[in-house]
């Protein structure tokens, strides 16, 4: 596939805006968490999405779903949930002619384009689990058998805060796998008029598909060509490496940080930033798309102290003091 030019990217960033004012018809406001949403589709991520219940997590990716005319399937995680509820399992059948009997492996709902993992931390860690793989290799390996999953794949989950009740933390392995943490905050005073307004009468919003599997297959591959200079790596890699407690570390993370970003956090920041340049439609990322995605990259990577939590500091107020304390990057 050829490199990418400037009209290239205009020509797609129309598509990718008529994709803002499709979700848009449903969603309204969070136009920072539709952003987010969107490097993570163009940077082939997943993502996973937190916020009190009734914000509509659900309804974001339900939109999304229906906007880019792809298979869609929703798992509900409950604590009875069970890793074949998710990845499938075996069925015995039985050819009536012959006899003869044979297992059938019956694919679960992972087996789609965009699965929606609805509240993740409801459901015991064994289930949890059951997504790494998918997750990572976008694979399923079952009584010795791997199986492909389709292309594109997204798992684009939801999150409650881990002080309502009923929630159980994800393993940190688990939460690696997510490019982005994307933050679901309250809405503004308008923007909740609008939606009592928008849902308490009798007329619905129909979300009409305005792009295709091929479409972002196509625009993921451009988003690698998108151009990071050395000067940009290195700071990088120096953010994330400066949030790992130690004798050289900035004074924000030995005070607050149990355990810092690992080489995923700059994979993923890379990955980010080079979303965000293209999505703004540029062909280079600057200092500013890597400190616009600091947070929501690293945020689920970095383990906070005690002292952290009785002085009630959180991940983002960590990351606002690395970016503050590392100097801007060579030739920015």
């Amino acid at each position: 596939m050829s490199t990418p030019t400037e009209s290239d990217v205009a020509a797609r960033l129309e598509q990718l805006n008529r994709l803002r004012e499709a979700i848009g018809q449903a969603v309204v406001g969070q136009d920072e968490v539709v952003e987010q949403l969107l490097i993570g589709l163009l940077a082939g991520g997943h993502c996973l999405i937190e916020g009190v219940p009734g914000l509509g997590k659900t309804l974001l990716v339900r939109t999304l779903g229906q906007a880019l005319s792809l298979e869609f399937r929703r798992v509900q995680f409950t604590p009875d949930l069970m890793p074949s509820d998710i990845l499938g399992t075996e069925v015995l059948e039985e050819d009536h002619g012959t006899g003869h009997r044979h297992f059938r492996f019956q694919p679960g709902p992972v087996f789609t384009n965009l699965l929606l993992a609805d509240e993740l931390n409801r459901t015991p860690p064994k289930t949890q689990a059951a997504l790494l793989e998918a997750m990572q290799e976008q694979t399923v390996s079952y009584a010795g058998v791997t199986h492909a999953l389709p292309e594109p794949f997204f798992v684009l989950a939801t999150q409650n805060p881990l002080e309502q009740a009923g929630t159980i933390p994800c393993p940190r392995a688990q939460l690696d796998r997510f490019l982005l943490n994307i933050r679901v905050n309250y809405p503004t005073e308008a923007e909740e008029r609008t939606i009592l307004v928008q849902t308490t009468g009798r007329a619905s919003t129909a979300v009409q598909p305005v792009m295709h599997g091929k479409d972002i297959l196509t625009l993921q591959a451009w988003c690698r060509d998108v151009h990071v200079s050395d000067g940009l790596l290195n700071w990088i890699t120096a953010l994330v490496r400066a949030s790992r407690p130690g004798p050289e570390a900035p004074r924000v993370v030995r005070d607050y940080v149990a355990w810092g970003a690992g080489p995923r956090a700059g994979q993923a920041l890379v990955l980010a930033a080079k979303a965000r340049a293209m999505l703004h439609g540029r062909l280079a990322a600057t200092r500013e798309d890597v400190a616009a995605l600091a947070a929501p990259v690293m945020r689920h990577r970095i383990l906070l102290s005690f002292a952290a939590e009785a002085e009630r500091k959180s991940p983002d107020d960590v990351i606002a003091g690395l970016l503050a304390a590392l100097p801007a990057p060579a030739g920015d």
